[in-house]
C-alpha cells in the first residue's frame, strides 16, 4: 500500500492544473454570474459499524446544485497513513451517482500533508482526475514555523516537509489556516490545507479562505458533514 501511495504522488500535480478561475469561487450568489461560477464538491463521511456512509454536496456559489450519497461496507481496517484505502472505495461509490461535474473537490483529510505525500485528497484527485484540495482538522506530519495558537481568522503559515514526510526538507506542503475565532473561546485550532492534485498550495488555501462562510470549516465540507449525519440516521 505504501509503495502504490508513492506512485500515486508521483502521479500528483502539486500546481495549478485548472478550467477555472480560482478568484471566481466564493459563496456570494449573483445571478448575473451564477452560469460562470465553479462547482465546489464537499466531501465527507459518517459511520455505522462496518460501513461507511459517504456523501458529496455539490456547490456553485451559495447554491447547493446536487447532493449525493452512497453506504458501502468497508473491508479494510483502520491503519493511519493510509484512510484512502479504507475510505476511498466508499467514496467513489458516492461519485458514481453523481451527475454534476464538480471543477474543484475539497475532502475531509490530508492531500500532500501526508507521510508519503498522497492523502484522501491526493488518492482520490488523481483516481479522479480532478483539482483536489485536503481539509483536516490536524496536523498529520510536517511542521510550521510559528506558534499556532490563538490566531486571529484569516491567518495562515505554511507547514513545510519535516523527517516524517517522504518530500524535500523545508518543501511547502499546505498551510494552517485560523478560518475564525469565537470570543467565547480564543483558542479555536486552525485548519491544516493542503493540495491534492492539480492545485498549488498557495490555491488550495485560497479556496478554503473563499468558502468559509462564518463557520470553522469551509462549506462545501460543512454542508458534506452535516448531510452524511442525515443519511447516517436514515440507515441507522
Amino acid at each position: 500500500m505504501e509503495a502504490l501511495q508513492r506512485r500515486v504522488a508521483d502521479a500528483a500535480r502539486f500546481a495549478d492544473d485548472l478550467e477555472f478561475d480560482p478568484a471566481a469561487v466564493s459563496l456570494a450568489d449573483d445571478a448575473t454570474l451564477a452560469g460562470d461560477r465553479p462547482v465546489v464538491a464537499g466531501v465527507d463521511q459518517a459511520f455505522l459499524d462496518d460501513r461507511a456512509v459517504s456523501a458529496v454536496v455539490c456547490l456553485r456559489g451559495g447554491t447547493v446544485v446536487e447532493r449525493v450519497h452512497a453506504v458501502t461496507d468497508l473491508s479494510v481496517p483502520y491503519v493511519p497513513g493510509l484512510l484512502s484505502f479504507r475510505e476511498g472505495g466508499p467514496i467513489l461509490a458516492a461519485f458514481e451517482r453523481l451527475e454534476a461535474t464538480p471543477d474543484v473537490v475539497l475532502f475531509d483529510g490530508s492531500g500532500r500533508i501526508h507521510y508519503r505525500q498522497a492523502g484522501l485528497a491526493t488518492h482520490l484527485g488523481v483516481v479522479l482526475d480532478v483539482p483536489s484540495v485536503g481539509v483536516a482538522k490536524n496536523l498529520l506530519c510536517g511542521r510550521i514555523e510559528a506558534d499556532v495558537d490563538g490566531r486571529p481568522a484569516g491567518w495562515r503559515a505554511p507547514v513545510v516537509a519535516d523527517a516524517d514526510l517522504d518530500a524535500p526538507d523545508g518543501t511547502v506542503v499546505g498551510y494552517a489556516y485560523q478560518s475564525r475565532q469565537y470570543d467565547s473561546n480564543p483558542v479555536i485550532n486552525p485548519l491544516y490545507v493542503s493540495p491534492g492534485h492539480r492545485v498549488s498550495a498557495g490555491t488550495a488555501v485560497d479556496l478554503v479562505a473563499a468558502l468559509c462562510d462564518g463557520y470553522k470549516l469551509p462549506e462545501p465540507t460543512r454542508l458534506a458533514d452535516a448531510y452524511a449525519e442525515e443519511c447516517k440516521a436514515e440507515h441507522g
